[in-house]
């Protein structure tokens, strides 16, 4: 009997690899009684190590999946593999596979969908007798790969992936997707009874791949409708076209519970010349406008996407684009790099723009014909600032200020880029302490430095710390406490009674907040400066998760 093993690099271990479970499916189908073996690393994983499990594992045939971010570890894998066994088949599928270069004797290159490989593979495959390539061509169905012990063995403790339709509406220039055209649509009635299989095992996240979850508006609804009615804990993951939404998806998502659905947006760019030279149809008004009402119905977890180095992008129109994007107040804000990929639309138009790009996997921009290779490593720094500082989600209050004040985010980002180079940031570890020392040496120059420290303790406190660090000291803790003995009143409904007043003083943290401040923040206080509690949700721990009071004091306390 034939042993295969499939075999993929994730980049971290949550996360799964979909197209090994599509190709074991394919060799139960095709081979009965055939022995599969899945193995799931990362791309960090020590490579030695690696190579050693894979040459003895005992396999006739490995096959690898092959995308951009395990490309260069696949390759040296199958080079080295193919000098200590060169006799055994290497299969490599996935969209980086055909570009692999120098590959050994013994390596088959399946391109497209498994699916539709065809039976010769199979017989050959069992023959021994692979050819170098193999072409699976579009349009078979691809149902849900996953079997029940799935869930308690490969997909254990991972993210689950799902596709409910395959290929996009769009034809963007810099994606794969371009390369084939038209969307292919499961039966709701069938999604709904994949899901229902996966559901019973209540995955932690369920990710949907489709390319454009929402170019069917009423379809997308409707599945959307059908998980709202699952009792299982899951979250749900989308790809979303900020531009396709239907006021019905409006009405459904305002009675979402919160934390259910996380978008994943792709603005791209807000430029018109930009998205026309990538093919990119999207309607910009109106995709600032439902993202700005997807924020205010506050159910939805999103995260938006900006690609940096697309032609005819100079840095004013990035600029423009980061702050129209930042004003909307999404939860993650991506500013990712260009990718040149072999075989996109995009590649075969490098010179026209001026495309310099990296000559290995995963190719990303180095300059163009807008973008001097100087400028974008300028803007690539700012964005690994916004990454650093706001999406990480340490500082909310701080952010929603800067929104409010309609200071422009790009110079706010830039000031911050010079602070963290002037204290070798990049070359440091990245802690929510530092992140603080940084913004505090930021507001040291600013007429609002006083009001910014505030906040940010503030949401130093909300995040469940027990004491402020050196960079946003304030009066001392013990102070303050000592001053509420004698001020708090004997009990505060929904906070404490008589009985637990002194319990209350103790597990409690406390700030005190000026009048602006407060304002900022959200308190209702009618101009008045504040006291607040920090209190752990969990009366028994400290945790992570607090609970904020507002004090009920005498108006001398706390000032003006």
């Amino acid at each position: 009997m034939q042993r295969s093993d499939l075999i993929a690099f994730n980049c971290r271990y949550s996360h799964s690899c979909l197209a090994l479970f599509y190709v074991r499916q394919e060799l139960a189908r095709n081979l009965p009684g055939a022995e599969v073996h899945l193995h799931q690393f990362t791309i960090n994983d020590p490579y030695y190590a690696t190579l050693l499990r894979l040459s003895e594992s005992g396999a006739d045939v490995l096959f690898f999946a092959v995308y951009i971010w395990n490309a260069r570890y696949v390759e040296r894998l199958v080079r080295d593999l193919a000098r200590i066994q060169p006799a055994r088949p290497l299969v490599l599928g996935g969209p980086q596979a055909a570009v692999l270069e120098g590959l050994p004797l013994c390596c088959t290159v399946v391109q497209g969908e498994i699916e539709g490989v065809g039976g010769q593979f199979y017989q050959d495959l069992a023959a021994g007798s692979l050819r170098p390539m193999y072409q699976g061509e579009a349009g078979q169905p691809f149902p849900s790969p996953y079997l029940d012990d799935d869930f308690t063995g490969p997909l254990a403790n991972r993210q689950v992936y799902y596709e409910s339709s395959r290929g996009c509406p769009f034809r963007c220039a810099y994606c794969l997707s371009s390369v084939q055209r038209g969307v292919r649509h499961k039966e709701l009635a069938q999604v709904e009874e994949e899901l229902a299989r996966i559901l019973a095992f209540a995955p932690r996240i369920i990710k949907f791949v489709d390319r454009t979850f929402n170019a069917d508006p009423e379809r997308a609804l409707a599945i959307w409708h059908y998980l709202a009615t699952q009792p299982q804990p899951t979250r749900y993951h989308f790809e979303i076209a900020p531009d396709r939404f239907s006021e019905e998806m409006f009405a459904f998502l305002a009675a979402l519970a919160p934390g259910r659905f996380q978008f994943e947006i792709g603005i791209q760019s807000t430029s018109p010349e930009a998205l026309s030279a990538i093919n990119r149809t999207m309607d910009v008004t109106a995709a600032m406008e439902n993202i700005r009402r997807l924020v205010g119905l506050g159910t939805v977890h999103l995260h938006v996407d900006l690609i940096l180095g697309l032609p005819f992008e100079t840095r004013e129109s990035f600029r423009r684009s980061l702050n129209q994007v930042f004003a909307l107040g999404a939860d993650h804000i991506q500013m990712g790099l260009l990718k040149v990929l072999p075989t996109t639309p995009i590649s075969r138009e490098q010179d026209a723009f001026g495309l310099i790009h990296c000559a290995q996997s995963p190719y990303e921009v180095l300059a163009t014909r807008w973008l001097a290779h100087r400028e974008l490593c300028e803007l690539f720094a700012l964005g690994e600032c916004v990454e650093a500082f706001y999406n990480n989600r340490y500082f909310p209050s701080l952010w929603r200020y800067l929104r409010k004040s309609g200071e422009e985010p790009f110079s706010f980002f830039q000031g911050l880029l010079s602070v963290c180079r002037q204290h070798a940031f990049f070359d440091l570890s990245v802690t929510q302490e530092l992140l603080a020392r940084m913004l505090r040496e930021l507001a040291q120059g600013r007429v609002d430095r006083e009001l910014l420290l505030e906040l940010m303790r503030y949401d130093w406190l909300s995040c469940g710390h027990r004491f402020l660090p050196p960079s946003l000291a304030a009066r001392p803790l013990s102070d303050i406490r000592a001053e509420l003995r004698g001020s708090l009143p004997p009990s505060m409904e929904g906070w404490y009674g008589a009985r637990e007043r002194s319990e209350f003083l103790k597990r409690g943290v406390f700030l005190e907040l000026s009048a602006r401040a407060g304002k900022e923040i959200g308190l209702d206080r009618e101009g008045r400066a504040a006291t607040v509690c920090f209190l752990p949700e969990d009366p028994h721990g400290s945790g992570k998760r607090v609970r904020v009071a507002v004090l009920d004091l005498p108006p001398a306390q706390g000032g003006a």
